[in-house]
């Protein structure tokens, strides 16, 4: 489930990115920061499915699946995105509020013992080295990491859903780690 999710969910960051983009470049504008934030959204979630790839390797119809599901999704979402921006990035916001409860339920289920494979796994080194986990970091450090990284996703689509395209230029962009959103002075 993890592996194919993961595998989508870098989709909307990157279509955004792009549709932006070709945006400022056909206006010759600015774009005040968000088309970095929207790839590196979607190069963390790359990041997250990288690391559930350390942990099992996806059959050949699975991949099939991946690649069909993107195909829809990509272009659903750049049409989406041409018509309604703010719907996008409310829509993405409520699917990384999912993300964390997922997330969570992983970390309920390993503090149970209901994941015992997972229970004494070291953090993959893959893991280790993106966020700069220490040496003796366990797979349950790995899924805090993933859940803050979606919780983050979802606080800045939730605000990009709510602003104006004026007030998105007085905002300074957040890097992951930060928590809030700061306006300029």
């Amino acid at each position: 489930r993890i592996i194919f999710l993961e595998s989508v969910a870098a989709v909307p960051g990157m279509v955004a990115a792009m549709t932006r983009h070709l945006h400022a470049l056909r206006r010759m504008r600015k774009d005040y920061g968000w088309i970095h934030t929207l790839l590196e959204e979607a190069e963390n979630e790359r990041m997250h499915l990288m690391t559930a790839l350390e942990l099992k390797n996806p059959s050949v119809i699975f991949r099939a699946t991946v690649l069909v599901t993107q195909g829809i999704f990509v272009n659903m979402f750049f049409f989406g995105y041409l018509v309604s921006p703010s719907f996008c990035h409310r829509f993405v916001g409520y699917l990384e509020e999912e993300a964390v409860k997922t997330y969570t339920k992983c970390l309920e289920d390993l503090d149970a013992g209901n994941l015992p494979d997972w229970k004494d796994m070291k953090a993959p080194p893959i893991a280790k080295n993106y966020w700069n986990l220490m040496d003796g970091a366990m797979m349950r450090d790995v899924i805090l990491a993933i859940r803050a990284d979606e919780a983050h996703h979802r606080l800045v689509n939730h605000t990009l859903s709510t602003m104006d395209e004026e007030t998105k230029k007085s905002i300074r962009v957040p890097t992951r780690g930060q928590e809030t959103l700061a306006i300029k002075r």
